[in-house]
């Protein structure tokens, strides 16, 4: 078995366990407790870092293993949790979290990840940041409806005019960001061609699915969490489900999947077709959303833009 080291990371404290050595240890969540955490991983024969992905906590970590060649896997947290429950560990602390990813690194033979470029978390922020000011609308546009006194309606709409604006500036972020990068530039004039695809929604694919084009549809797919799930045992046979997958994602492919079964001719007879062969409805959008995942993951893969002859 391989050694490998597991790190719990929390806002203000990195534990880790190295496999081997059994050994803990508690490191600060910054840099100086960042060059103490490399300094005791050169001192082992750990082939693998293995962390959990918790929002902005564990960026730093991954920036600081990327900047020094660290082979890392970032696992996903209810995957974690399950092979803790498979082990039929109860108790749960930062110690025997730590130890625990040590050794599903070492028991499930994780393959360290690719280092993402630095301006993939700016971009990541940025999109946040959006889906927050989103949902700020929505609010302020849901009690301009209910409010009766003039202060409070004058409020709102200040408010709402506040976050167009917003809205307008994160935008144009996002655009300059990806324009200072040629590869990327060339991947956003690619998604854009696609129809359905506006310029929001191929921020989103870029950001939240940048291993589009590095894979095969089906792995797309469901990596997307847009594939269908066999469930099957014996003599039973159960409906297939999605399930898992990137539900950022997903909630970004719906509105373009709803507007090419709208306006484009052969996705309308493709919907219509699954509907009428007993499909629900939403099962039927799902599998237009699954297209344009396989779409767009083929035309970034070839380098090409989307035309009605080769799709």
């Amino acid at each position: 078995m391989k050694d490998t080291i597991g790190i719990d990371v929390s806002k203000d404290w990195l534990d880790a366990y190295c496999m081997v050595r059994a050994e803990h240890r508690r490191f600060a969540n910054d840099g100086k407790g960042l060059r103490a955490l490399h300094r005791w991983v050169e001192t082992s024969t750990a082939s693998l870092v293995v962390f959990e992905a918790s929002g902005v906590y564990h960026r730093r970590l991954e920036n600081s293993l990327s900047g020094e060649a660290v082979p890392y896997a970032k696992v996903n947290p209810r995957q974690a949790r399950r092979f803790v429950e498979a082990t039929g560990k109860i108790a749960k602390t930062d110690k025997v979290d730590a130890a625990i990813l040590a050794k599903m690194g070492a028991v499930l033979e994780l393959e360290p990840q690719a280092p993402k470029a630095e301006y993939l978390n700016s971009l990541r922020e940025m999109m946040t940041a959006r889906r927050g000011l989103i949902k700020d609308r929505v609010t302020v546009r849901t009690r301009m409806q209910t409010t009766t006194q003039k202060l409070l309606k004058r409020h709102l709409k200040e408010r709402l005019v506040q976050v167009e604006q917003h809205l307008k500036q994160i935008d144009q972020a996002i655009l300059d960001l990806v324009s200072q990068d040629d590869d990327l530039t060339a991947r956003f004039d690619i998604l854009k061609s696609i129809p359905g695809i506006s310029k929001v929604t191929a921020f989103s694919m870029l950001i939240e699915m940048p291993e589009l084009g590095e894979m095969r549809g089906k792995q797309a797919a469901c990596l997307a969490g847009l594939a269908p799930i066999s469930r099957q045992s014996g003599k039973w046979q159960g409906k297939e489900r999605i399930q898992g997958g990137r539900a950022s994602f997903r909630r970004a492919m719906y509105m373009p999947a709803l507007c090419v079964i709208r306006h484009n001719l052969s996705a309308k007879r493709k919907y219509d077709q699954l509907v009428k062969s007993g499909k629900p409805p939403k099962v039927a959008l799902t599998a237009i959303m699954r297209k344009l995942v396989v779409i767009a993951n083929a035309l970034l893969r070839d380098n090409r833009k989307w035309s009605e002859n080769h799709t």
